[in-house]
């Protein structure tokens, strides 16, 4: 089991500055996946708060017992917070964080919104028979995965198991992102990497084709696996976001 109570692994909030950024973890990640990406965009002088989705940071478990509204509403009551403190606001997130990123785009008057390795479509297909599969094989266990031995090992904190009916409330986070993308009017950044073996690489160009934003960028990375905000070429995403938001929001 992973240490949750490590500092790291905790919801952070660097409040100094007048525009800020909200960051949100993937399915069965935590804040630490978020840190330095956070701790990077602070030292470009933006305010930036790492939330912890509910059922995540405990048990596999406790997955199991939220629903996909859960995150929506967690992760809308820290944007209201933020739009009410800072000047500007971005909302950004890893995988399906990005996902809900691009759904408070379209909810919560963003300034603007970075996806980062946002699924529009998962390279394993049998994602969408989890939930039928779930009274069969009620839990999965992730694979070991060579690619995530580059990445820093202080800050890869997650769930290495999960309940496999809890995978349908992921799909319904990806499948209302995907719908509602034409509400989204906001700057656009999406970073995604050649590397990444979990989301296809034609998601950016889904999302940015499915969008009314009339700004919208990529930022693509060379090597870096899905979780690439803790990877090498983490320092890239921050330079890529801080470049981004300065150019585009005033």
């Amino acid at each position: 089991m992973q240490d949750f109570s490590l500092p790291q692994a905790q919801p952070f909030d660097f409040p100094e500055g007048d525009h800020g950024i909200l960051l949100i973890h993937g399915f069965t990640g935590s804040p630490a996946h978020m840190r330095l990406l956070g701790e990077g965009l602070k030292e470009k002088g933006f305010a930036v708060r790492g939330v912890l989705l509910p059922g995540h940071g405990q048990t596999p478990l406790d997955l199991g017992k939220v629903k996909w509204q859960d995150w929506v509403l967690a992760c809308r009551e820290a944007a209201a917070d933020m739009r009410g403190k800072y000047r500007r606001f971005t909302v950004a997130g890893l995988s399906m964080g990005g996902c809900l990123a691009l759904m408070l785009a379209e909810q919560m008057q963003a300034d603007a919104c970075v996806t980062i390795a946002a699924p529009m479509k998962t390279v394993n297909r049998l994602r969408v028979l989890a939930p039928m599969a779930a009274f069969a094989h009620p839990m999965i266990h992730k694979q070991a995965d060579g690619a995530r031995a580059t990445l820093n090992q202080d800050y890869d904190i997650g769930y290495t198991s999960y309940p496999t009916a809890s995978v349908g409330q992921l799909s319904a986070v990806i499948r209302r992102a995907k719908r509602d993308l034409h509400l989204i009017h906001c700057p656009l950044l999406t970073v995604q990497s050649h590397g990444d073996k979990t989301v296809t690489p034609d998601s950016p160009a889904l999302i940015a084709s499915g969008v009314s934003s009339t700004v919208k960028e990529t930022l693509w990375l060379d090597t870096a696996p899905h979780v690439c905000t803790i990877s090498p070429e983490y320092g890239k995403i921050v330079n890529g976001m801080a470049d981004f938001l300065n150019k585009w929001v005033e």
